[in-house]
């Protein structure tokens, strides 16, 4: 029985193309105790894999963090199933603002430690005891109270292409690298300030608020489904949109638009760009921004040095990699030496 992914991504991308049918990007996580997490990876990914779906989900003992794109003829068997699990009966489907049938080229399901990498010791407080979740109405009033601290619960990289007005960002690489330095920075203000947290998709923001209220915050609240959720509510509500530029997703659209603002800058030449890329050159794949003019001067590449490389022939550049380790050093998102124009 398959329960691994056997295509390549070319493969997948040119059966995708063939087919013709629209697929939606969905995200959506839950919180739940699961015994055997290997047993439950298997079970997904059967029936999953059934329904054509194709993405990034990681299981562990304290539930499930999912993003997937699925053709859109196959959704409502999707829910069905989805329904037949009972933590996941009615569970919040976050589908993207902007849809792209490439999102996912591969099924990955994956068991790990935890659903997102905070670095928390939960047996220490009740990750039960969350914030209030508040609805974009509800948000932007908040965020309009001069007792509120707006906190942006992503990574620098993130929050570099779009954020809420007056937010917060922590200039960090990781989520469990955020929730020390933002509880140090507001220590004096935790009887005194509403702390309002927001996120992608709100997964990040129900472990933190359960975090923070232990760590004697008074006022704690966090946004429903995140910005994905928000940006549907302004649209369908003709709510008043407060946040600026583009969304970053984890996917192959890497960025999806919720306002018409360009807030960041090439990191090459400075120029007004908000569009993510990965440095051609295999051997870096650097995540960071660059302009058109720049993607054709560098042959999408982040250095002089990569760009060399990567116009050598294949063979020659499988040989430059032989026998060296990829770490999460090569893959770090947007810090590079070679990038003058990083904030």
């Amino acid at each position: 029985m398959q329960l691994y992914n056997t295509l390549s991504a070319k493969e997948r991308a040119a059966l995708i193309e063939e087919a013709g049918k629209e697929r939606l990007t969905i995200s959506f996580y839950a919180y739940a105790h699961i015994q055997n997490t290997t047993i439950f990876r298997n079970h997904l990914f059967i029936h999953w894999d059934a329904l054509e779906v194709l993405g990034r989900i990681y299981v562990a003992y304290e539930g499930i963090n999912a993003q997937l794109s699925i053709p859109a003829e196959n959704f409502e068997g999707f829910k069905t199933h989805l329904d037949s699990i009972s933590f996941l009966k009615g569970v919040r489907l976050n589908v993207a603002i902007e849809q792209d049938n490439m999102s996912f080229l591969k099924l990955k399901v994956k068991v790990r430690n935890k659903i997102v990498a905070d670095g928390l010791n939960d047996a220490s407080f009740d990750v039960t005891n969350i914030g209030v979740h508040v609805n974009a109405s509800e948000f932007n009033e908040l965020i309009e109270d001069p007792d509120t601290v707006l906190v942006d619960m992503r990574n620098h990289y993130e929050s570099e292409i779009g954020h809420f007005k007056n937010a917060i960002t922590p200039d960090v690489d990781t989520f469990r690298d955020s929730l020390d330095i933002i509880e140090a920075d507001l220590a004096n203000h935790k009887e005194d300030k509403k702390l309002v947290m927001y996120c992608t998709g709100g997964i990040r923001c129900e472990k933190a608020s359960a975090y923070y209220k232990h760590k004697g915050f008074k006022q704690v609240y966090q946004l429903e489904g995140g910005i994905i959720e928000y940006a549907r509510q302004v649209e369908n509500q003709e709510l008043e949109n407060k946040f600026k530029g583009k969304n970053f997703v984890f996917d192959h659209r890497r960025g999806e638009r919720i306002s018409k603002d360009v807030i960041a800058s090439c990191h090459q030449c400075g120029a007004a760009c908000d569009e993510h890329v990965n440095c051609a050159n295999e051997a870096c794949h650097l995540l960071f921004i660059q302009c058109e003019a720049c993607a054709g001067k560098m042959n999408n590449c982040c250095s002089d040095d990569c760009k060399t490389v990567h116009e050598l022939p294949f063979e020659e550049q499988k040989a430059l990699r032989r026998g060296k380790t990829v770490s999460n050093k090569i893959f770090k998102k947007g810090r590079s030496e070679v990038l003058k124009f990083k904030k």
